[in-house]
């Protein structure tokens, strides 16, 4: 069970360190189908382990430059009362409904990461948009140039982020891309680091929600992270390395092989 753990945790960390996201993905099915527990535990468990994984990596991303804070400290500010909201409702849901719904999603943010990597001009992160030293008071680009007329799209994508984080029990890395990238302008480099900052706020905010109610199996909670959290420091260099259409694809791809398997189990075990 250590090693197993081990080694699904060095895989969830290269995941969310290279693509901000995806992570969580990974480990709720992991825990869920490779280690035994409970679509409501797995979902605790991963709020622990992804959240901090993510804040790990976010830090390297941020000394890169690589994080709009106004943007991901908007996200994760409006997503509080809506994660709480999920998490009541996480309760109250059949197991196999839970991870059904799941894999729907995933086939959701994967569509519209494969749409935006056919554009040419905002998935790559040479895109004019990154810098290192943002302008002062810098939000999202759209936020910039439009006069804050972005400010109601992120506000209603973070509330929604907030509440699959609260239900999936997830850092919601999956949705909080595809909304950086698609609908504010914000080149996927730079989507990657911010994406962090928000599953990590967001991951608190559901962990403390949970507080005394969850079931934590330390046993395997600890070498998970653990590897995690160093897999995600090498995820972070393969990001730096790689195209962000390459990255974008990987991660649609990602999206779709995990989303398939679970929707069928999930599918047969209702019926």
């Amino acid at each position: 069970m250590l090693l197993a753990a081990a080694g699904l945790g060095l895989l969830m960390g290269l995941v969310i360190g290279a693509l901000g996201g995806g992570g969580s993905i990974l480990t709720v099915p992991a825990l869920v189908y490779a280690l035994g527990m409970s679509a409501q535990e797995a979902t605790t468990a991963s709020l622990v382990i992804v959240g901090l994984t993510a804040t790990v990596s976010a830090v390297g991303h941020a000394r890169s430059g690589h994080t709009r804070w106004r943007s991901g400290l908007l996200l994760a500010a409006v997503g509080v009362p809506a994660s709480l909201v999920g998490t009541h409702f996480n309760r109250l849901v059949d197991e196999n409904a839970l991870l059904l719904a799941f894999a729907a999603l995933m086939l959701v943010a994967a569509a519209g990461m494969l749409i935006r990597s056919g554009d040419d001009t905002g998935a790559d992160p040479q895109n004019q948009d990154v810098d290192r030293t943002p302008p002062r008071g810098e939000g999202t680009a759209a936020d910039l140039r439009r006069g804050g007329r972005a400010t109601l799209p992120t506000i209603a994508a973070g509330l929604g982020i907030g509440a699959l984080t609260g239900f999936f029990g997830v850092g919601g890395g999956f949705a909080i891309v595809p909304v950086l990238v698609v609908a504010l302008h914000v080149p996927m480099t730079a989507a990657v680091g911010t994406s962090l900052l928000v599953i990590a706020l967001n991951s608190a905010v559901a962990l403390a929600a949970r507080a005394g109610q969850g079931n934590f199996d330390w046993q395997v909670i600890v070498p998970f992270t653990a590897a995690a959290v160093i897999a995600s420091l090498v995820g972070q260099r393969v990001a730096d390395q790689l195209p962000g259409r390459s990255l974008t694809r990987a991660f649609a791809a990602l999206l779709v092989l995990v989303a398939g398997y679970v929707g069928v189990r999930a599918s047969l075990a209702l019926t």
